[in-house]
């Protein structure tokens, strides 16, 4: 016997289903620049904004970010500049402890002083667009960004590329499309910097700073799911090679999930994750969580990840599914 509840479920689940199937019947992946932004659609419909040019204030330390970014049935699951955090920006590549500077934004905090606003707010600035190729699987973007402190003195030269393509799994019926991103950091600075987080300064299991997502507010008390199996805030710190976070919309009512995977030639993989439910939601990589990094001249450092972007809920045969997937499509873009 069906409950109304399950029926519901149904329900809203073949709604999903039949939105996700018809963008992928219309499987043309497009792009578009406007001088600040790029676009990306698929059929026509935006599945993420890529901002190159940010106009935000230097206390938030500017850099480009992704948001707003949707699932394929056009849920969206990027929030920018909440109240609480200003500086969190959908999902961008930010670290708050880079030597004395700070590239996160808002106050930086130290063994020294606490969290304290201490005027070293720095930006990673767009220098240009290498190349953007749409040739092969997907769509990549290959930039070249400097990293300057607030004094505008040059720090880091980033290389970075990233991919967005569509991701059909076997037993994943809702599919999804993918981020791959990648980051390789040289030091210009004419000194070795170390690279770590407020955890590293003494502040117990704050060590976030990385490939940093923040959700939308409803996802709230969301669901984290890894190969350990499946809670919440205990997963704060936790390593493993792929973790979810599956959350649910106000309005459409239904569920999305955000699945980031590591690349597994990464320094110190598998990294740690900061993951958080309660208060927000919020995901991200965090390679420097316990330990400081040194970043010295002449010795780049780069680490990938696959961040991937369905509709629905997973159960755990298929999370690890789109987890593989995930670390297939890293390993084979080149």
């Amino acid at each position: 016997m069906t409950s109304p509840a399950a029926t519901t479920a149904t329900a809203t689940t073949t709604a999903v289903s039949t939105a996700v199937s018809t963008a992928f019947e219309a499987t043309q992946l497009s792009y578009s620049d406007d001088g600040a932004a790029l676009t990306f659609t698929v059929g026509g419909q935006q599945i993420a904004k890529y901002t190159y040019q940010p106009t935000d204030d230097q206390y938030e330390s500017p850099r480009p970010f992704f948001h707003p970014v949707t699932t394929l049935a056009g849920d969206e699951v990027t929030i920018s500049r909440p109240w609480d955090h200003v500086w969190h920006k959908g999902l961008s590549w930010a670290l708050p402890n880079v030597g004395d500077h700070n590239f996160w934004g808002g106050a930086t905090y130290t063994r020294a002083t606490g969290y304290a606003n201490l005027d070293n707010n720095g930006a990673m600035a767009h220098e240009a667009f290498t190349a953007i190729d749409a040739s092969g699987a997907g769509i990549t973007a290959s930039e070249s960004l400097r990293w300057s402190g607030q004094d505008g003195r040059p720090l880091i030269a980033e290389q970075r590329r990233f991919n967005i393509r569509l991701l059909d799994v076997p037993g994943v019926p809702a599919g999804g499309w993918a981020l791959l991103f990648e980051t390789t950091m040289s030091n210009m600075s004419g000194a070795e910097i170390g690279i770590g987080s407020p955890t590293t300064e003494g502040r117990d299991n704050a060590g976030y700073g990385g490939l940093f997502w923040r959700g939308p507010r409803s996802f709230t008390g969301g669901e984290f799911r890894s190969g350990q199996g499946t809670g919440t805030d205990e997963f704060m710190g936790t390593r493993s090679p792929w973790i979810a976070f599956t959350g649910q919309h106000d309005g459409s009512c239904r569920s999305s999930t955000v699945l980031f995977a590591e690349d597994g030639s990464n320094p110190g993989a598998p990294n740690q994750w900061f993951a958080r439910s309660s208060m927000f939601a919020c995901l991200g990589s965090a390679p420097f969580f316990s330990e400081v990094v040194p970043l010295r001249e002449g010795q780049p450092i780069t680490y990938r990840y696959a961040v991937v972007i369905a509709d629905g809920s997973l159960d755990g045969d298929s999370a690890a599914a789109l987890a593989d997937a995930a670390r297939a499509a890293l390993e084979s873009w080149s």
